[in-house]
C-alpha cells in the first residue's frame, strides 16, 4: 500500500465512543475478528496479525485494501483503510462487565478526495453519521 496522502490542512478525526455492557474480552471478540467485524461493520478478510493485509467489502463502493498497523489485544486495533485513512478501535475496561469502545477514523484532509473522487469535506459528515450507527449497532449486540 502506498502512502498517497494529499498535502493540505487536516480535518478533525471522527471519534465515536460507546459504553458497552460487556466484558472487554467479549467486545474485543467483536472488534478484532473477521466474523465479529462482519457482524456490525462490513464483510472482510481480516486476520488478527500485525501487518496482515485484508479486504473490506464495501458494497457498492467495491473492495478496499487494508493493512493491520497495530494489534494490542484486548485494548487497541488500528488499520490503514485504502490509501488515505486510518481506523482505530480502542477498548477500555471501566468495570469488569463494562467496556468503553472508541472508534477513531483519521486521515481527513480539507482538500482531500477519496479513492472514488469524493471530497473529504463532504464525505466526512456522512461517514461520521454512519460510524455513529455502526458503533451503536456494536453496543446493541450485547444484552444490557
Amino acid at each position: 500500500m502506498t502512502d498517497n496522502l494529499q498535502p493540505g490542512r487536516s480535518l478533525p478525526d471522527i471519534r465515536q465512543t460507546q459504553i458497552i455492557n460487556a466484558p472487554i474480552a467479549l467486545v474485543w471478540e467483536k472488534a478484532a475478528t473477521s466474523e465479529g467485524i462482519a457482524s456490525w461493520f462490513m464483510p472482510n478478510t481480516f486476520k488478527p496479525e500485525d501487518g496482515a493485509e485484508f479486504i473490506l467489502h464495501a458494497g457498492p463502493f467495491g473492495d478496499s485494501k487494508c493493512k493491520v498497523t497495530e494489534l494490542s489485544p484486548p485494548r487497541r486495533l488500528s488499520f490503514a483503510w485504502g490509501e488515505q485513512w486510518s481506523i482505530t478501535f480502542e477498548l477500555r475496561e471501566l468495570e469488569p462487565d463494562v467496556t468503553e469502545f472508541t472508534l477513531i477514523h483519521s486521515g481527513w484532509l480539507e482538500e482531500g478526495r477519496t479513492e472514488f473522487g469524493q471530497p473529504h469535506s463532504q464525505v466526512r459528515g456522512h461517514m461520521n453519521g454512519g460510524w455513529e450507527k455502526m458503533v451503536q449497532k456494536l453496543a446493541g449486540m450485547f444484552p444490557s
